[in-house]
C-alpha cells in the first residue's frame, strides 16, 4: 500500500497536465502542449458555409475539457442562430459575435483539419497550424492528461511522451 502512494505522488510531482494532440485514426501523439486547470485554448477555422472565422473557445474545468464560447462574424448554416438559457451574445469591437455561457463538457473533442483552409490551434499565445502538425484532411483529437517530465538542455522542463 504504501508503494502505491509513494509511487501515486511521485507521478504527481514529476508531471504536468498538458494538453494532448493525437491523430484520430491512428492515436499517434502529435504534440503535447503544458496546459493547468483553468487555463484556456482556442481552434479557428474558416466556416466552409458562410466563409467567415468562427474560433471555439476551451477550458480545463474539473479535469475536463469544457467548451466555454465561440466567436464568429456573420450568421449561416451550421453557426448557432438562437441564444439558449444562460447564454449571452456580445459584440467585439472588431465586429465579431460572441456566444458564452456554455461550460459544456466534450468527452471526445476533434476537428477533421481543412483541406481548403487551415484550423489554427491558439495556446499559450501561440498559433500553431493543424494543417501543418496533422496534414489536410486528418482527424486531430485533443484530450487533457498528465505527462512526466523530462529536462531537455536549452529547452527546459518539457512533457514526456511514454508509450505502453
Amino acid at each position: 500500500m504504501v508503494i502505491i502512494a509513494s509511487s501515486v505522488f511521485i507521478y504527481y510531482i514529476l508531471s504536468s497536465p498538458c494538453l494532448i494532440l493525437r491523430n484520430g485514426d491512428t492515436g499517434k501523439v502529435l504534440a503535447v502542449y503544458s496546459l493547468t486547470m483553468g487555463e484556456e485554448f482556442a481552434v479557428t477555422f474558416v466556416h466552409s458555409v458562410n466563409q467567415t472565422p468562427v474560433t471555439d473557445v476551451y477550458r480545463i474545468d474539473n479535469n475536463t475539457i469544457y467548451v466555454v464560447r465561440t466567436i464568429y462574424y456573420s450568421f449561416g448554416a451550421g453557426v448557432q442562430t438562437k441564444i439558449e438559457e444562460g447564454q449571452t451574445l456580445e459584440y467585439g469591437a472588431d465586429g465579431s459575435m460572441i456566444v458564452s455561457g456554455f461550460q459544456r463538457p466534450v468527452n471526445n473533442l476533434s476537428y477533421i483539419v481543412g483541406t481548403i483552409s487551415d484550423h489554427i490551434l491558439e495556446i499559450d499565445g501561440k498559433s500553431v497550424s493543424l494543417r501543418k502538425l496533422c496534414g489536410r484532411n486528418s482527424t486531430v483529437r485533443f484530450s487533457w492528461e498528465r505527462r512526466l517530465l523530462i529536462i531537455k538542455p536549452g529547452k527546459g522542463v518539457l512533457p514526456l511522451e511514454i508509450r505502453l
